[in-house]
């Protein structure tokens, strides 16, 4: 996800904007933390369409930023400012995630661990998922800052968004995907890593429209303010879509929680426009937000190892097992909020700690280029 959002020069800061990307991050971690599934799956599939989905609204915030900030865009500058932005964290951060999965695969799952280690690296950072099962994104927004110099040509031409339907259209029926580590060892080697590569350029056609949604309502931010007036018909079309997702998930027909999520985005993107004099009259209320939103893709980069050594410590799945009944079903929401809350914070310590100890070594260093904070 972008994130140089300007508070000088010629594109005004959007306080709305920032705290988005705050509350994204948060709906991810929640979505990769608090998973309960039951005896009956139906629980799963509910509580995964409430909780489950937050790249849509990565996605979309990134195309917003890429269009607000393209006043003055140059391809070969961007490329530069992404590779030190974007990649070179990602390339850090995956460090303690390349060491677990080439060295002890037999906790931390590596479909590619026969391999040498010297093709392993390579292999595992071009795909993401393994070695930091969030980073998948990457390669895949890679993708999007390839194609960003073409985005931009077409929208000067007034081509662009006339296709927004057709790309609805293609995010609703060309599903997502998914990677079950299980099938892998059915695989060869090279099919395993070409089911990957797959998942990713699945993905990357899946949220295409969202990323071009983002910069439409960036370049009419007028509409932004007709989200917060059709809510009421928003709030029916989220909650429709998702049980609809639900009924067809559960009959194993069909499963898509992007559609829903690019309700919610409207939804939140028009609240929080409208009530953004509020949070901002809240100083204390608008700084913590703020401090999530200047954390939210550090967060990205490292919750995940969190989320394992929290798993290893306390014996717990990914997706927690609870029995039926709603007294079960709250202990696993409540065991799950815990560890939500625990893995974000110490995903912050971490990032602050370790952002601390760089600017103590050199003042002037842009640890953001390390840590993406």
């Amino acid at each position: 996800m972008q994130n140089n959002i300007e508070k000088s020069g010629k594109k005004s800061f959007l306080n709305y904007i920032n705290i988005f990307r705050g509350l994204a991050i948060l709906l991810i971690v929640i979505g990769h933390t608090m998973q309960i599934a039951g005896s009956n799956k139906l629980i799963h599939i509910f509580w995964c369409e409430v909780v489950c989905g937050g790249t849509a609204l990565f996605i979309f915030i990134s195309g917003f930023l890429f269009q607000h900030l393209s006043g003055k865009f140059e391809y070969k500058n961007y490329l530069s400012k992404k590779w030190k932005n974007v990649i070179i964290p990602y390339l850090i951060t995956a460090i303690p995630g390349l060491i677990l999965c080439c060295f002890t695969p037999q906790i931390y799952p590596n479909p590619f661990e026969k391999w040498n280690v010297f093709v392993q690296i390579p292999v595992l950072l071009s795909i993401g998922r393994v070695h930091n099962t969030p980073t998948w994104f990457i390669p895949m927004i890679v993708l999007f800052f390839i194609f960003s110099a073409l985005l931009l040509k077409f929208e000067k031409k007034g081509i662009l968004y006339k296709f927004l339907p057709l790309m609805f259209i293609i995010t609703i029926f060309l599903q997502r995907g998914e990677i079950e580590y299980g099938q892998m060892y059915d695989l060869t080697y090279p099919e395993r890593y070409m089911a990957y590569v797959e998942y990713i350029f699945k993905g990357f056609i899946h949220f295409f429209s969202l990323y071009v949604f983002g910069m439409y309502c960036s370049k009419n931010k007028g509409i932004i303010d007709k989200f917060y007036e059709k809510r009421a018909v928003l709030w029916f079309l989220m909650i429709f879509t998702a049980g609809l997702n639900i009924y067809l998930s559960y009959s194993g027909i069909y499963s898509n929680f992007t559609v829903s999520k690019t309700f919610l985005t409207m939804l939140v993107l028009g609240y929080l426009k409208y009530y953004d004099g509020v949070i901002l009259s809240c100083p204390k209320l608008n700084s913590a937000l703020d401090f999530i939103a200047k954390y939210s893709f550090g967060i990205f980069f490292i919750h995940w190892y969190w989320i394992f050594v929290y798993n290893r410590i306390f014996g717990l799945q990914g997706v927690l097992s609870v029995a039926g009944g709603s007294l079960y079903i709250l202990e696993g929401l409540s065991i799950t909020a815990v560890r939500f809350i625990v893995v974000t914070v110490l995903s912050i310590l971490t990032l602050w700690g370790l952002k601390t100890l760089l600017l103590k070594i050199n003042p002037k260093l842009n640890t953001r280029m390390f840590l993406g904070v």
